[in-house]
């Protein structure tokens, strides 16, 4: 759900966050929905580091995170699944500085556990009979599958498109289709859930994240800290360990 409160900061300067004294307060962080895990940790260990911050999240597919943005949402830091959605918000003059790519995701297939249908390529899904869902085509993991059913001429008759990766491995995980498409990483955080199907094809597709501090931010010192965090040692470590490539 859309945090629903604007930033609060202790700071009265926006502060590079070289100043101590600046990383403090709260900050509200706009996130991939591919991103919760990793991101979730992250924000523990950055309150832990910084003693008086405080982050919070909304997870929501990168495009309607980046319209909410857009339409005046309030937030500090934005990180998307991909680089055509942190354009938009560039191209409004939302972001402070620079976006910062921090990591790479690739899509595979995910089934019901043991893979009862037996798919074992991409062009098994172009098949009606398997119940497939992936994301709508706005969505990053959604133009990461329209670009390799463009590069391999295979097109899926998908039984639902949905607005995030999460909700298409729900759909699978919760029995509502046979198989998804997600990224890697949602793959691997779902455990025993699902059995993934990895498909040489998916390196057509490679989405990018980055993330940015946003103009609008009213704590734009711990903002900063926080995105040089993610982009850091310990968030490439983090990020690594859930599956992420590097961008």
């Amino acid at each position: 759900m859309l945090v629903g409160c604007s930033s609060q900061s202790d700071s009265t300067a926006p502060d590079g966050p070289s100043d101590g004294s600046a990383v403090r307060g709260e900050i509200t962080v706009f996130a991939a929905a591919s991103l919760r895990a990793t991101f979730t940790e992250l924000g523990d260990r950055f309150e832990a580091e910084h003693p008086g911050t405080s982050v919070e999240f909304s997870f929501a597919g990168s495009s309607d995170l980046a319209a909410q943005l857009i339409s005046g949402a309030p937030a500090d830091v934005f990180a998307s699944a991909d680089t055509k959605n942190m354009t938009e918000t560039v191209d409004e003059g939302l972001v402070a500085d620079d976006p910062v790519d921090f990591a790479s995701n690739t899509l595979t297939i995910v089934t019901a556990p043991g893979n009862p249908d037996g798919i074992a390529s991409f062009a098994d899904l172009a098949n009606p009979d398997v119940l497939t869902v992936i994301c709508a085509p706005q969505v990053p993991c959604g133009a990461a599958t329209a670009s390799v059913e463009a590069a391999t001429g295979t097109q899926i008759p998908a039984v639902s498109e949905e607005s995030s990766v999460t909700d298409v491995l729900g759909k699978v995980t919760s029995g509502q289709a046979d198989a998804g498409l997600v990224y890697v990483t949602d793959a691997a955080g779902a455990g025993e859930a699902v059995t993934a199907v990895p498909f040489e094809e998916s390196s057509e597709a490679v989405n990018t994240y980055p993330i940015a501090t946003l103009s609008g931010s009213d704590n734009e010192g711990t903002a900063r800290a926080f995105t040089e965090f993610v982009a850091g040692p310990v968030g490439q470590d983090v990020l690594g360990r859930a599956g992420f490539a590097a961008p």
